[in-house]
């Protein structure tokens, strides 16, 4: 039976919610709190922003304008461009989000939009200027600094993306706009829903972190990690709680000194996003005909050349 390892999986999820009640209670609090604190205050608006932009006809706009451009640099589309600029200044996963709208409406092909999740959907400047900047390193220069790198991370990895004969193949397609009414009152409902699946995987996956915690599973590979490789605890906490949940990871890293090491470990996670990003992601284009494997690609080229950039800024800057 193919779904055995995963029955597995949720039955022992299950005892050890039994026998750690207390503990996911508490990491559920807690998820809800970062949830009502940061994300629904940053996400949601800017979703709403990105649907009603779309239904009011954004795309065609850009496609017009950037269409030379962005299909010279990166073989994408003018519409295409538009996610890049979107998922940069939205957030995860509203880059995704907007991506698989503009497929469903048909201003981008499915193919495009496999390649732009690549490199599209990224962190934004209310999470890492407010979180991350004033949160843990208490500057929000520091927070401006991981940003630009977090930008020119996501450019960089968007040239692995690129397809040359991409101008040939298609055409940007320029959407009809609908009623500012109707645009706004789908944007609003829609958003809701998106913001609701956000903050389920964030809860989701805080109460897996704490579950493991509790097992003593989560303190032994922090524990190994920091023997084998001479790492601070803290800071391999830091690390493999980020690989999980983007939020909790950046939490976890409170504490820790500025250094060229720590801003290193701040851009990782903030390119990677976490576990839970793409099963947010996943979720998001579930309904369009965009495929996710290269999300989970261009998350990982986007975090080492983050991480490098950030340490060396960090060198420089620091």
């Amino acid at each position: 039976m193919k779904n055995k390892p995963a029955i597995t999986a949720a039955l022992c999820a299950a005892a050890a919610l039994i026998f750690s009640a207390r503990e996911a209670s508490a990491a559920c609090l807690a998820a809800l709190e970062l949830c009502s604190r940061l994300i629904i205050p940053s996400l949601f608006p800017f979703f709403v922003l990105s649907v009603l932009l779309n239904r009011l006809g954004l795309p065609g706009v850009l496609g017009r304008l950037f269409a030379p451009l962005s299909s010279r640099v990166y073989g994408i589309s003018g519409a295409g461009a538009s996610a890049l600029l979107i998922g940069l200044t939205g957030g995860y996963p509203l880059g995704a989000a907007y991506i698989a709208d503009m497929e469903r409406q048909g201003s981008i092909s499915a193919s495009e939009g496999e390649r732009l999740l690549g490199f599209c959907n990224n962190s934004g400047p209310a999470f890492i200027i407010g979180a991350v900047g004033s949160g843990v390193f208490h500057s929000v220069g520091i927070g401006l600094l991981l940003y630009a790198v977090h930008i020119f991370s996501a450019l960089a990895t968007g040239l692995f993306f690129r397809c040359r004969s991409y101008c040939r193949e298609t055409q940007p397609v320029l959407l009809d706009s609908v009623p500012p009414a109707a645009a706004f009152s789908e944007a609003v409902r829609m958003s809701v829903v998106s913001v609701l699946n956000v903050c389920g995987f964030v809860v989701c996956f805080s109460v897996i972190v704490a579950l493991l915690d509790a097992q003593g599973l989560f303190s032994l590979a922090c524990g190994f990690l920091s023997e084998r490789l001479g790492w601070e605890l803290h800071f391999s906490r830091s690390l493999l709680t980020g690989i999980m949940e983007l939020g909790s990871g950046i939490g976890a890293m409170e504490g820790l000194p500025c250094t060229p090491y720590t801003l290193s470990l701040a851009a990782g996670i903030l390119g990677w996003g976490g576990l839970s990003v793409h099963f947010q992601t996943m979720s998001v284009i579930s309904d369009s005909k965009i495929k996710g494997a290269l999300h989970i690609t261009g998350r990982l080229i986007s975090a080492c050349i983050a991480a490098m950039a950030a340490y060396f800024a960090g060198l420089v800057t620091l």
